[in-house]
């Protein structure tokens, strides 16, 4: 300011005022050293104040480098434990003599193990074979119970073909003998024809059922206008005689064709006793039809016709269809040939003996030293 305003005052006019002498220097130096001064003192806060940064800065770089150190000490100490214990485990372990034994142990029992597992399975598979082959004897020796005892065509047919898939499953070349036999006996049980022992059974049973709408040979006498009844009138004298002699007619008949074979009527307890003897004779048929025996089934069928043709009268038409289903009943057969099984049980016998032969042959003296072994 100092510098700007002297050209003014140079360029005043000189008036009639003293000439003073110039003072324009000692203020311009002043002012100089002023801001010098102001200029070092915001030099000297700007390095305080950095310096007090730096000092700051320092002291969190030193608590910093000291939380490390402290962090690295633990790592070490823990680092030093670690060391310790492993050390501590290596002296535990066993030295290479004897890791090199113990690994030679373990190879030889890993070997013993591997054998051991293989002849388990051997004996077990020989085992499990053999039991499904004597499983097979036993269907065939059912098979020829449920023929020679029940004849029963389709129960034998069953166990024989169960048997001779057990003896394929065996996949023996051995059992081709057994297997040819199971053949025949199957091709001949299949030729054979099953009798329908229950269809005959339940048929029976129906003749059976119908027995009690037997009745007796005529029936109730029905007027139809041409008896005396007929011709009275009620309130007349004859009505009584004309009731009674219409009560009469129904016990007495006057047939004028005396060449006719007639029976005496059935009512009461002889044609229970009647119902009772058929139905025990259709009874005794049942049983013989379920359990194959033809003579007694003959022999009840001809009993029940008989009792049928005794008691009723031919024309008599529910003892005419039962006796005509009675004898279409024992056309039907109740026995069938059934083929012998014992040529069939005697070759697989045959051949189990023979698998037992062979499977005990290679367990000899000889063998047991090569078992023994080890590696």
């Amino acid at each position: 300011m100092s510098e700007t305003a002297l050209p003014k005052e140079q360029a005043q006019p000189v008036g009639d005022t003293p000439v003073q002498p110039p003072v324009t220097p000692v203020a311009r130096r002043g002012n100089g050293l002023a801001l010098l001064a102001l200029l070092l003192g915001a030099a000297g806060a700007a390095a305080g104040g950095w310096g007090v940064w730096q000092v700051r800065n320092l002291q969190a770089n030193h608590q910093q480098q000291t939380g490390q150190l402290q962090d690295l000490g633990s790592q070490a100490q823990s680092l030093k434990l670690s060391e310790q214990q492993l050390a501590a485990r290596l002296d535990q372990l066993p030295g290479a003599g004897e890791l090199e034994e113990r690994r030679r142990l373990v190879t030889q029992l890993q070997g013993d193990q591997q054998r051991l597992s293989q002849r388990v399975e051997s004996v077990l598979g020989a085992s499990r074979k053999d039991w499904r082959l004597a499983e097979a004897e036993h269907l065939l020796r059912l098979a020829s119970l449920r023929l020679s005892a029940l004849q029963d065509i389709s129960s034998a047919l069953a166990l024989v073909q169960g048997a001779d898939d057990i003896l394929r499953e065996q996949n023996d070349p051995g059992s081709f003998a057994a297997r040819e036999q199971v053949a025949r006996s199957l091709a001949a049980l299949r030729s054979t024809e099953q009798p329908d022992r229950t269809g005959l059974f339940l048929q029976l049973g129906a003749l059976r059922d119908q027995l009690t709408q037997l009745n007796e040979l005529a029936p109730e006498y029905k007027d139809r206008g041409d008896s005396l009844l007929g011709l009275t009138v009620d309130g007349d004298g004859a009505s009584r005689w004309a009731v009674w002699w219409d009560e009469i007619s129904r016990y007495v008949r006057i047939d004028f064709n005396a060449n006719k074979n007639i029976r005496p009527l059935l009512a009461g307890q002889s044609l229970a006793q009647v119902r009772l003897a058929l139905g025990l004779a259709l009874e005794q048929a049942q049983w013989a039809a379920l359990n194959g025996q033809a003579g007694v089934y003959s022999q009840a069928l001809t009993e029940a016709r008989d009792v049928l043709t005794g008691s009723f009268n031919p024309d008599n038409p529910q003892s005419k269809i039962m006796i005509e289903r009675l004898a279409e009943l024992s056309k039907q057969p109740v026995t069938v040939v059934t083929p012998d099984l014992a040529g069939t049980l005697a070759a697989v016998q045959a051949y189990l003996e023979r698998r037992h032969v062979e499977i005990e042959t290679p367990v000899s003296p000889s063998a047991t030293p090569v078992e023994g072994t080890s590696p």
